[in-house]
C-alpha cells in the first residue's frame, strides 16, 4: 500500500474505521488486528469501487464486512479451543475515551448482535436511512424499525449504567 494512498483514501476515514473496530474488539491487539486488516482490504479493493456512492459509504461497508468476518472468525476458534478461553474484562483502562460515558455506551453496543453494532454506530454518526441500507446492502424501510428495537435493547442494557 503506497503512503499516497493511505494519506488520501484511508487517513481521512480513519475515524469511521475507529469507532467501529472498537465497537467490534475487545482488546487492544485484537483493536490493531482489525485496523490494519480493514486498511489492506480497502487498499485490495480500490479498483472495484464504481463511485456508485461516496467513498466514505465504501469505507463503512468494507469495515463493517472485515469486522464481522473477524469476529465470526475469532468465534469460531473460541467454540473450538473453549476450555482455553477466559474472557477478558472490559473497565476503564480498556477504553480508547476520557469520557467514562462513552466507554459504557460502547460496552453496551458490544452486547448487541454484530449487525445490529453496525447499524447503531452508522446511525449515531448521523447517516441516513437510506446510506444506512447502502452500506449494509439492505432496504431502507427496514433501518427506521430494526432502530427502534435496537435503541430499545440498548435502553435495556444501559439502564442504571450511565449517571
Amino acid at each position: 500500500m503506497s503512503e499516497d494512498f493511505y494519506k488520501v483514501s484511508i487517513l481521512p476515514y480513519a475515524g469511521i474505521i475507529i469507532k467501529l473496530c472498537r465497537a467490534y474488539t475487545n482488546s487492544q491487539e485484537d483493536f490493531d488486528d482489525y485496523y490494519q486488516e480493514v486498511c489492506l482490504q480497502i487498499w485490495r479493493s480500490r479498483d472495484n469501487f464504481r463511485a456508485e456512492s461516496e467513498w466514505s459509504t465504501w469505507v463503512y461497508r468494507i469495515t463493517l464486512n472485515v469486522c464481522m468476518t473477524l469476529l465470526k472468525k475469532k468465534k469460531r476458534n473460541v467454540q473450538h479451543f473453549a476450555s482455553d478461553y477466559v474472557p477478558e474484562e472490559v473497565g476503564e483502562e480498556s477504553g480508547v475515551f476520557d469520557d467514562e460515558n462513552l466507554n459504557i455506551l460502547y460496552d453496551g453496543i458490544k452486547q448487541l448482535s454484530e449487525v445490529d453494532r453496525g447499524v447503531i454506530l452508522l446511525y449515531l454518526d448521523e447517516k441516513s436511512y437510506q446510506e444506512i441500507a447502502d452500506i449494509l446492502g439492505t432496504n431502507k424501510n427496514n433501518i427506521g424499525v430494526r432502530i427502534k428495537r435496537i435503541k430499545e435493547r440498548l435502553k435495556k442494557i444501559l439502564d442504571g449504567k450511565i449517571n
